[in-house]
């Protein structure tokens, strides 16, 4: 079990900036939506792709609130291990980097984008997948 995540030195002001742009909320609020859309990629990471811990700290109640048990279901069963795996921590800590990165690619060059319409988008593009 793990109590601070922090992200990468690189993203710290990439959690400021995506927060600041879309009006969402708290930063932690950009930062649950990257770890669920970093899920959503598909990608699959190992352990050992962990980046350096420089940028922001959460701590895991400030990060996840009353959702820490829906994302941990969802990283176990990504991953297929079990919720006490020592490597869990570091697949939320990967994700949530990654995931802030795929966002900030996504709207870097679309200074008129709102945090509504983005997740809109996306909502909107994962509902056509299952279709």
């Amino acid at each position: 079990m793990f109590s601070q995540i922090k992200t990468s030195t690189r993203n710290r002001e990439i959690v400021t900036e995506l927060t600041r742009k879309f009006n969402l909320g708290a930063e932690n609020i950009i930062a649950r939506i990257a770890i669920a859309y970093s899920l959503q990629s598909g990608e699959k990471f190992s352990p050992l792709d962990i980046q350096d811990s420089g940028g922001k700290e959460y701590s895991r109640n400030v990060l996840f609130g009353n959702y820490y048990t829906i994302y941990k279901v969802m990283m176990c069963t990504y991953y297929h291990i079990s919720d006490n795996d020592r490597d869990l921590y570091r697949y939320f800590k990967i994700h949530l980097d990654h995931g802030l990165q795929l966002i900030y690619n996504d709207v870097k060059n679309n200074p008129n984008l709102t945090g509504y319409d983005y997740l809109f988008d996306k909502i909107e593009a994962g509902l056509n997948q299952i279709e």
